[in-house]
């Protein structure tokens, strides 16, 4: 019962996701609806209900719906969050033995949907922000040296991936990256978890939704950025680039065939209420809120981070010579749940919920903090991971993942092959992959890693066997 028994406590003040504050900004339809008997609304796909991927029923209207009011050709709920939509979109617009241009900052899901779908990704290296650890978001003049970049020899690329806000809240206009691309002839799938709100186009002081843009598939996570619950998600299409039923079988093969009713109902909830003058009104208000609360902490001595996103807080610690992952650890059991521990920074999701009275307990917070850890001098930059510019596995992941492995001390593996990810979650990026060689540096920088991540990064890592 430790599971159900924990549901019932207060873990602390929610600064972590889901975005709707354990429930406090949940739309109103959805309030209603969870006061009702409960199971009412666990049901199967009746025909009067039918289901993501099904022409009739009332999950299909409401997509179209949804489209329709977002301006966009076709989408489709998501019930396996982010993760399970980003993997069907890339499927669906590749073919066995291509390659996929992305970033280094591609989650993991993006990885795994490469190795699925025996895929090449070829990764490239993002501007770097050694104070604080951070991947920044690639301009035009970066994306044109990335493509000057590519390799001689590689399979041919069908697609590109783009990350639009970073976790931390850091994001660009993606529109130039995208039109670029596009001009290549690859399709262009944004992962936009973290900006499902950039979408609802109520602050001109937000960057603009990749749907803006003109990307070709797009995914929210409406649980981190929008009212939806935990795993809820949307995928959407627009423009002629894509194959539709290519689409829509990939999606058939990796989305559950029994969708919880209550999510499919949540998606719904999130998008209209974005929709209601009441739902963007608070939208407004949060991010308003939001830049007040940012203002005034840092007048009372915290060291936040500039982001485009305001529901982010990104504390860094690391000029206080603290690492955010110990910051974590203190404020933790003091009952400020933060969402992102990194070794430089901590970030807060102030999320959709009602953040008044926040900044009297996080300055006391910090202050406390502080005196815990006395004098101690900042801490040095951090060094971006020594890859080049443009880079592929060494062997197909499919290969490597699948090939007969040993495991092998992390200070012993110079020159091998790794054999899987190699991923601190969160963030959930991968700071290897199977396939790629640990030369000399890039060994060297994972054992700094680990100093810096702590137990998130083993001491043994799985190899190829026979491979150094």
């Amino acid at each position: 019962m430790a599971l159900l028994s924990l549901l019932h406590r207060a873990v602390g003040r929610p600064l972590f996701l889901p975005a709707h504050g354990r429930g406090e900004a949940l739309p109103p339809a959805m309030r209603r609806l969870l006061r009702r008997p409960a199971g009412l609304w666990d049901l199967p796909e009746l025909p009067a209900l039918g289901g993501p991927l099904e022409s009739g029923g009332a999950v299909a209207d409401s997509q179209r719906s949804a489209a329709d009011a977002m301006g966009v050709s076709r989408c489709w709920y998501g019930v396996n969050g982010a993760t399970g939509l980003l993997q069907a979109a890339l499927l669906g617009i590749t073919r066995p033995g291509e390659a996929v241009l992305m970033p280094r900052n591609a989650h993991r899901s993006l990885i795994q949907a490469c190795l699925l779908g025996q895929l090449t990704p070829l990764l490239f290296d993002l501007p770097y922000r050694p104070d604080r650890g951070h991947p920044a978001p690639p301009d035009e003049a970066w994306l044109e040296t990335v493509l000057a970049a590519l390799p001689t020899e590689h399979p041919p690329i069908s697609a590109a991936v783009l990350v639009h806000p970073t976790y931390q809240g850091y994001g660009l206009d993606p529109a130039p990256l995208i039109q670029r691309l596009q001009q290549r002839g690859w399709p262009v799938l944004v992962d936009e978890a973290h900006g499902s709100h950039f979408a609802a186009d109520v602050d001109p002081e937000l960057p603009p939704s990749a749907l803006r843009g003109g990307a070709d598939l797009v995914v929210h996570s409406l649980q981190k950025s929008a009212t939806g619950l935990a795993q809820t998600a949307v995928l959407w299409q627009q423009g002629e680039r894509i194959d539709t039923d290519a689409l829509e079988r990939s999606l058939g093969w990796l989305q559950t065939t029994s969708p919880s009713a209550l999510l499919l109902a949540s998606s719904e909830a999130a998008l209209m209420h974005w929709r209601s003058r009441g739902g963007r009104r608070l939208l407004q208000r949060r991010l308003k809120q939001a830049r007040t609360l940012r203002d005034q902490l840092r007048r009372d001595g915290l060291p936040l981070l500039n982001t485009e996103d305001p529901l982010r807080l990104v504390l860094h610690t690391g000029r206080a010579g603290i690492s955010g992952l110990d910051a974590d650890d203190w404020l933790l059991p003091r009952g400020l749940v933060a969402e992102l521990p990194e070794p430089a920074t901590l970030t807060f999701c102030l999320g959709l919920a009602d953040q008044r009275g926040l900044r009297r307990p996080l300055r006391r917070a910090w202050q406390r903090l502080l005196k815990a850890h006395p004098n101690r001098p900042p801490l040095p930059p951090l060094a971006p991971p020594p890859l080049p510019l443009v880079t592929q596995p060494k062997v197909a992941l499919a290969t490597a993942w699948r090939a007969p492995r040993r495991l092998c001390a992390l200070e012993q593996a110079e020159n091998t092959i790794a054999a899987e990810l190699l991923c601190p979650y969160p963030p959930g990026i991968p700071l290897l992959v199977p396939g790629e060689q640990l030369d000399a540096p890039r060994l060297n920088w994972l054992l700094e890693q680990r100093q810096l991540w702590g137990d998130q990064i083993p001491e043994s890592l799985a190899v190829l066997d026979g491979v150094a």
